[in-house]
């Protein structure tokens, strides 16, 4: 099984690529993504997109180094990155990660955080997550979760998506909760810390969007 495959766009904020990942990853480039892989010495398993931000020169050294590539036209319904997380789905992976979303546009942010929660729903079998060098992104499902070591990404704040999350318990964080509530707009759950020891959240309903996050 494959551990991770990591999805890379245009973007500007990326993080999480490592060539010397090996057998442990696999690698997808959306559009420009494709390019950004190809040039740090990474061979995409799939390049996919209508790769109209690059030149067809760019796109020739695309083709040459990618294990398979799929052009498509540039008047479709799903975005670049859309079709290269159905790539990686295809391959099973315990998590796939998404970078090159953050840090440029809002608009290409938002899609993608959307996109990323309606995959999660559909493919709960799957971690999901969206990274970039200040900050994790992903979301949880109600039922009790233990939130592992970050690394750099002390900072961790918590808001309802969609909808209100119910009976939230916070322990191991700085600042605890018991049944607590996170309403839709609310800020009351932004910058925790993480303890020492283990480090858990609960709750009863609703999808609760976690963002990591470092002051680096």
């Amino acid at each position: 099984m494959i551990r991770e495959a990591v999805v890379v766009a245009g973007g500007p904020g990326v993080a999480g690529i490592r060539p010397d990942a090996g057998g442990n990853a696999v690698f997808i480039g959306a559009d420009r993504g494709a390019l950004r892989l190809v040039r740090l010495g990474i061979r995409p398993a799939l390049s996919v997109g209508d790769f109209d931000s690059v030149t067809e020169e760019e796109f020739l050294e695309i083709s040459s180094s990618s294990d398979r590539v799929l052009r498509v036209g540039e008047e479709k319904d799903e975005t670049d990155t859309e079709l290269a997380l159905a790539g990686a789905i295809r391959l099973e992976p315990a998590t796939i990660t998404l970078t090159g979303v953050t840090g440029g546009r809002l608009d290409h942010a938002q899609s993608a955080m959307h996109a990323v929660y309606r995959l999660q729903e559909k493919h709960p079998q799957i971690t999901f997550r969206i990274l970039d060098p200040n900050n994790e992104l992903y979301f949880l499902r109600p039922g009790r979760h233990v939130l592992q070591d970050a690394g750099p990404y002390r900072y961790i704040s918590f808001f309802s998506f969609g909808g209100p999350v119910t009976g939230m318990t916070l322990r191991g964080f700085r600042y605890e909760a018991e049944n607590a509530e996170i309403l839709p707009g609310t800020t009351l759950f932004t910058s925790n810390e993480t303890g020492s020891g283990e480090c858990t959240i609960s709750f009863e309903t609703g999808i609760c969007l976690v963002v990591r996050s470092t002051d680096a």
